[in-house]
């Protein structure tokens, strides 16, 4: 069994991620960074576990569904600009890494590759994978995240077990 000390950053790192933002890579013939500002760390099963919400709209969410891994960037640093580009424009038709000049390195433990900069870096596996269901919320959060051009635009929580997490 782990010590779970691992989630000591991991946790830490959930704050920036809250109040600033980070970035999840998925795919691996042509990586896609995409901005999440909502995450999840845990003990499940033994394991120590990230979870990555990401609408099923979104192009990272094929990439997620066909690889199975993922890495996610903390930056330590302000990256506001990149963080507003790979949040709003499609990995679909952008090739964001360039756009933003962003360099990746390849991972410890995982295919998809890493963020290289100044940050936490968490490589994960998808363990487990479920659908948030819009009937099961309460109506403020299904009206504020699920209603208008977002409707029946839900978010699959990617279960990530972290398998290899450091700084740069």
């Amino acid at each position: 069994m782990s010590s779970h000390s691992i989630l000591e950053k991991t946790g830490a790192a959930l704050q920036l991620i809250g109040d600033r933002g980070a970035l999840i890579v998925t795919g691996t013939d042509k990586p896609n960074p995409m901005t999440i500002g909502w995450a999840m760390a845990s003990v499940m099963w033994t394991r120590d576990i990230f979870i990555a919400p990401v609408r099923r709209s979104r192009h990272s969410h094929s990439l997620l569904e066909a690889h199975k891994e993922f890495t996610v960037f903390v930056p330590y640093e302000d990256m506001k600009k990149t963080l507003g580009i790979c949040g709003s424009q499609s990995g679909r038709d952008t090739d964001k890494i360039s756009l933003c000049g962003l360099k990746l390195a390849p991972s410890q433990k995982v295919a998809v590759p890493h963020i290289h900069a100044h940050g936490l870096v968490i490589e994960c596996r998808v363990i487990y994978e479920d659908d948030v269901k819009a009937e099961l919320l309460p109506a403020d959060v299904r009206e504020s995240y699920y209603s208008g051009a977002d409707e029946n635009n839900m978010h699959t929580l990617y279960y990530g077990e972290i398998l290899a997490q450091y700084e740069l």
